[in-house]
């Protein structure tokens, strides 16, 4: 029989898990790693105006998600004001309204940016060039030489924007560019002159973050396009490209804040810089998107689901190497899959609590046992005796530990009773047919791999990656289909062939 539709389905199990994986890594900026911190930065805008007796209109810019920083949500407090955003061109604006206002007025707004470089912003739409730009004299003349000057030492767009503005600089600064600058401000007379040599330009408005700072103002940068590409220049120094620390606030060359019905308007900024949990991040970001269709997060789901799923898909975990002992080294247990359900007990008991109460009650539990043989119960009957012992010894162990000040035996009842009982049952026919040895080697394995289980199912980094990507199941599927192909020998058979090698 051709085994190509098996190995194409586990193929297609390790493509699809992985591609989930990879999914959730990039979409989300789930971390592979848990315990994993990120920059954010917690931004707080201050309009202050005096407002004239009459209706009031305040619009300001607000940010947006773009190179290096993504929104993660923002806070507003105007007591008394009317609220909407306005979102156009890849540009949001907050408005403002109050149908009567007296005396100083102060709006609040606030917003958290997380640091990332995997962010990118929409996209605004370039400025169309005005080259008929008209000047009075003598600032034409000077206008056309400076522009003839710069452009001669360039070869495209951003050279030419570099060359313009180091013009303007004290080292550089002519006769030509003095007399600009005492009539023009230097941002808008630098746009206005690229504009006017056809490169598409305009001014936007940036905040330079530093942890700490309080009633900053932002500073006006100029945005360059040159066809598809784009870059941001300093207006003082002529350098090319965005700082890590600069956001920009405004970036479709519009002004930051009209105010309507007020005086004496402006804006200052203040700022923190503060580290978070990276997955309390990708949490936030996935309920946003819960509607997104490739969106299969446990996140989305009520916190007490959440907290259960954390459990429930460690048990694959435990199955793996259960698989793993059973097959590849030959371990017999008791049972096939006790050994992961004892392991979830010591993830809610520790280890040696665990392991001492496990000792406990089977070791009570087989004298019991014994007893109950020499009634020559029914099955069914028998194993409810047993099962019935085992919650009678249980609650004896809890309440000793109680009073002797032993709170830890107290998480014995994390125990799964049933199982408990069931095993008990297994040993104690297995002791009647194959002796107290075997009882050992299967009690023994039982507990050697439900404690390898436990300490794979209690790593940090396991659990984080089986909680946050789900596509971690199905390449776990994928391993137990393989290593339920293998038809070799097992580790613990090969002492059969010692003579061989001793002759």
């Amino acid at each position: 029989m051709s085994r190509l539709p098996f190995y194409l389905i586990v193929v297609l199990l390790l493509v699809i898990g992985i591609g989930m994986s990879l999914h959730r890594h990039v979409q989300f900026e789930v971390p592979w790693t848990p315990g994993e911190q990120r920059q954010v930065w917690e931004i707080e805008a201050q309009v202050n105006f005096i407002a004239d007796g009459g209706p009031v209109k305040v619009e300001m810019a607000l940010p947006s998600t773009q190179q290096g920083f993504r929104l993660q949500d923002e806070h507003t407090a105007s007591p008394g004001y009317g609220l909407s955003f306005i979102e156009e061109n890849g540009t949001r604006r907050a408005l403002w309204t109050k149908r009567d206002a007296t005396g100083s007025q102060q709006l609040y707004y606030s917003a958290r940016m997380q640091v990332t470089p995997r962010a990118q912003a929409a996209p605004v739409p370039p400025p169309s060039p005005d080259d008929d730009t008209v000047w009075e004299r003598p600032y034409d003349t000077a206008a056309s030489q400076v522009i003839e000057r710069a452009w001669a030492r360039s070869a495209d767009a951003f050279t030419f924007t570099r060359e313009l503005i180091r013009d303007f600089s004290d080292e550089r600064q002519g006769e030509n560019a003095r007399l600009l600058l005492t009539q023009f401000d230097r941002v808008p007379l630098l746009v206005r002159l690229l504009n006017q040599a056809g490169v598409a330009a305009r001014a936007v408005s940036g905040l330079e973050l530093e942890h700490g700072r309080r009633r900053q103002t932002l500073t006006p940068w100029i945005q360059v396009y040159d066809g598809d590409d784009s870059a941001i220049f300093n207006p003082r120094t002529g350098t090319k490209g965005r700082p890590d620390n600069l956001l920009l606030w405004e970036r479709a060359g519009q002004s930051v804040l009209e105010v309507q019905g007020g005086t004496n308007s402006g804006v200052t900024f203040s700022m923190l810089s503060r580290t978070q949990p990276a997955e309390a991040l990708v949490r936030e970001r996935v309920t946003e998107s819960s509607g997104t269709l490739l969106n299969f997060s446990i996140h989305s789901l009520p916190l007490e689901e959440q907290a259960l799923f954390q459990t429930i898909l460690l048990i694959p975990i435990g199955a793996l190497v259960v698989v793993l002992l059973r097959v590849l080294v030959g371990i017999k247990t008791s049972g096939t899959f006790m050994p992961v359900l004892i392991a979830l007990a010591f993830i809610q008991t520790t280890l040696a609590t665990g392991l001492i109460g496990f000792l406990l009650v089977v070791a009570v539990g087989l004298v019991i046992r014994n007893y109950l043989s020499y009634l020559n119960l029914l099955l069914v009957a028998r194993v409810t005796a047993v099962i019935i012992t085992v919650i009678a010894i249980i609650s004896l162990f809890s309440v000793l530990s109680y009073r002797m000040g032993l709170n830890a035996g107290l998480t014995i009842t994390f125990f799964p009773m049933i199982i408990l009982s069931w095993t008990i049952e297994r040993m104690s026919i297995l002791w009647e047919e194959e002796g107290p040895k075997e009882v050992l080697i299967q009690g023994g394995g039982s507990l050697v791999t439900a404690v390898l289980a436990y300490l794979a199912m209690n790593n940090p980094w396991i659990r984080h990656i089986t909680f946050n990507f789900l596509g971690v199941q199905l390449i776990l599927m994928a391993l137990i289909l393989m290593l339920g192909n293998y038809t070799g020998y097992r580790l613990l058979e090969l002492r059969r062939f010692k003579p061989v090698t001793e002759d």
